[in-house]
């Protein structure tokens, strides 16, 4: 019975013991690894968004208050870009009237966020979560007595990193609230204008 104990039994635990410890030291790598993964897909799909926006204010004078509006606008939409012909440098083309400005009328979607892969619906799903929708708000903020058009397009961790280990999660916002930062990823802001700063950079 102790030789069973020694050569059969203790072997197993120690072998359950060592794995035991080996995924609890492993489980925090794995979750890192899987957070950055999911954080560049959101964070991409975050800065189309901003991109989006700030061509549609260009337009508009203010954004766009649904992600529905922005695919609209990529879709359908054109802009005006300003071209120069000849150099302002050159005081023989200028003199003569050979340097000008033209203005030519493009397509969004012939201009913007033109990448092999990109698929314009996309934009409006939190990575990893099915259907989820991304937050996105838009209002035209008092800035120091001045009305200013403001935007954020928000992705909670809670969302993404959905299906990963929860206590990391809980962690991780945890943390995010006690040093009053967003628990996730954000661009721009309605109550703090940054300049459409997303809050990884």
């Amino acid at each position: 019975m102790k030789k069973v104990l020694t050569f059969v039994v203790l072997p197993i635990i120690a072998i359950v013991i060592g794995y035991i410890i080996f995924t609890s030291i492993q489980e925090p790598v794995v979750f890192e690894k899987q957070r950055k993964f999911r954080e560049s897909v959101a964070i991409e799909r975050l800065k189309d968004i901003r991109t989006l926006q700030v061509a549609y204010k260009t337009k508009h004078n203010r954004f766009a208050g649904s992600i529905d509006t922005l695919i609209d606008f990529y879709n359908n939409g054109v802009i005006t870009v300003v071209k120069q012909i000849g150099s302002m440098d050159d005081s023989v083309a200028v003199a003569q009237k050979k340097v000008f400005r033209d203005s030519i009328k493009i397509a969004v979607r012939d201009t913007l966020l033109k990448r092999e892969g990109f698929i314009i619906d996309s934009i409006q799903f939190i990575p990893f979560s099915g259907k989820q929708k991304i937050e996105m708000k838009a209002i035209i903020g008092k800035v120091s007595g001045v009305d200013v058009p403001l935007f954020e397009a928000a992705v909670p961790f809670e969302i993404l990193l959905n299906g990963l280990n929860r206590q990391l999660v809980i962690n991780l916002k945890a943390d995010r609230i006690d040093t009053e930062r967003y628990p996730g990823l954000k661009v721009g802001s309605i109550e703090a204008p940054n300049n459409n700063a997303g809050n990884w950079e």
